[in-house]
C-alpha cells in the first residue's frame, strides 16, 4: 500500500518516469464538485519540466486526461482516474546506470529492497511520480475552496544560503508566479536564479526550503495522538522526492525560546478565538486552531549531477559514474506546486473526516 495516501479523500499514484505514462486514482471525492480539465492542467503546467532555464530541459507538455469519475465537469462520487502520457523519454541516457548506482539516489536502495529496479529515470523514485499528486491536489484544492474557503500558497524561501524574509500571511499566488524561481521577493529571487544558473553550468546542484501557508482553515481539523495534523502534513511532505526535513510554525527555532516567549496568547475577536502570535503554526495538540497553518519543507540538492562521482557497481566494486540526462539543478521551483498539492490533500482528508465526525454527533 506504499503508493496510497489518505483516509476519506484517498489517492493512489502509479507509473514510472520513462514508462508509457503516470497518473493517479482519486477515491472519496464527494459528488457534484465542479472540476474542469483546464484547472488540473494549470497546476500541472506549474510542475512540468522545461518551463524555464533553471529547470530540467525534458520536453513534456504533461497533458492530463480524465478517464473516469467526472461527467459534464461534475464529479460523480466514483473513483477519478487521471492519466498523463510520457512523450520525451530517453532511456538511453541511463545506460551507464544499469550497472552503477547514483550516489544519494534511490538506485541502490530500490535494488536492495526489490532485487530489481526501473533504471531509466529512477522509475517510481523519480520526481515525475509527483504528477499524480499535483493532479489530485487540484481536485482537493477545489473542494477546500468550495466548502471551506481555504487558500493554499507555497513559495521558495531559501536556495542554498540565499534566504528571503517573507510574511506568510501576505504572500499571493501572483507574487510567487512573478519569477521563474517562485520566490515572492523579487530582489532575492534574482540572486537565487543567478546561483542556480551558475550551479547548472558547473554540472552541480543546490537545495533549499519551500514554505507554505494555508489560510482560512477552520479550527478543529486533525486528530489526537497518531493522526495529528502536523504529523500528517509532515508525512505528506517528507514523502516527496528529495525532501529531508519538515517544520511547522516556529519549528526548530522555537527550541531556542522559553515558554513565556513562545506561547501564543489567546484573545477574543468578533466572536471567535484568535492568537496574538502564531508560533504554533496554526496547529495545537495536533488540531487546527483557526490561524494560518505555516509549514516548511527542506529539499536536498538534486542527486543526479553532471560531475564525475565515486560509486560502486551492481557487483559492489568501486567505480566512477559520469551521469548524463536532463535534470533539475535545483528542485525547488517545481516543488512549489507539489508542496501545495500535498498540503491540499491532507487538509481535504481531514476536512471530510471532521465533517463526518460532526454529522455523526448531530
Amino acid at each position: 500500500m506504499a503508493s496510497t495516501f489518505g483516509h476519506l479523500f484517498r489517492i493512489a499514484t502509479w507509473g514510472e518516469s520513462h514508462g508509457a505514462g503516470v497518473g493517479v486514482v482519486v477515491d472519496g471525492c464527494p459528488p457534484r464538485l465542479e472540476i474542469h480539465r483546464e484547472e488540473i492542467q494549470a497546476e500541472l503546467d506549474r510542475r512540468r519540466p522545461g518551463q524555464s532555464k533553471i529547470t530540467s530541459h525534458r520536453d513534456e507538455a504533461d497533458l492530463v486526461e480524465i478517464l473516469s469519475g467526472v461527467e459534464d465537469s461534475l464529479t460523480l462520487g466514483t473513483p477519478i482516474a487521471l492519466l498523463v502520457r510520457n512523450a520525451d523519454a530517453r532511456p538511453g541516457d541511463y545506460d551507464e546506470m544499469r550497472t552503477k548506482f547514483r550516489p544519494s539516489h534511490a538506485d541502490f536502495t530500490y535494488q536492495a529492497k526489490y532485487g530489481i529496479r526501473a533504471v531509466a529515470g529512477g522509475g517510481r523514485a523519480s520526481a515525475r511520480e509527483t504528477i499524480g499528486r499535483v493532479a489530485a491536489g487540484a481536485i482537493a484544492r477545489k473542494l477546500l475552496a468550495r466548502d471551506a474557503s481555504i487558500d493554499i500558497v507555497a513559495y521558495v524561501k531559501r536556495v542554498c544560503d540565499i534566504e528571503a524574509e517573507v510574511d506568510p500571511s501576505a504572500v499571493t499566488r501572483a507574487m510567487v508566479e512573478g519569477n521563474i524561481v517562485r520566490c515572492p521577493d523579487e530582489k532575492v529571487a534574482r540572486a537565487m536564479i543567478d546561483l542556480i544558473e551558475a550551479t547548472r553550468k558547473a554540472g552541480d546542484s543546490v537545495g533549499g526550503v519551500v514554505e507554505a501557508v494555508a489560510r482560512q482553515v477552520p479550527a478543529g481539523l486533525g486528530e489526537p495522538v497518531f493522526d495529528r495534523l502536523e504529523a500528517d502534513l509532515g508525512k505528506a511532505l517528507l514523502s516527496l522526492p528529495a525532501c529531508k526535513g519538515f517544520e511547522c510554525g516556529s519549528g526548530f527555532a522555537g527550541t531556542r525560546l522559553r515558554g513565556s516567549q513562545h506561547n501564543d496568547a489567546f484573545y477574543p475577536e468578533a466572536g471567535r478565538v484568535r492568537t496574538r502570535t502564531n508560533r504554533s503554526g496554526g496547529i495545537q495538540g495536533g488540531i487546527s486552531n483557526g490561524e494560518d497553518i505555516v509549514v516548511r519543507a527542506a529539499f536536498k540538492p538534486t542527486a543526479t549531477i553532471l560531475m564525475p562521482q565515486e560509486t560502486v557497481d551492481v557487483d559492489g566494486k568501486a567505480t566512477t559514474l559520469q551521469a548524463r540526462g536532463r535534470h533539475d539543478p535545483c528542485v525547488l521551483p517545481r516543488a512549489v506546486p507539489v508542496v501545495e498539492a500535498m498540503m491540499a490533500l491532507v487538509l481535504a482528508d481531514h476536512f471530510l473526516r471532521q465533517r463526518a465526525l460532526r454529522a455523526g454527533a448531530s
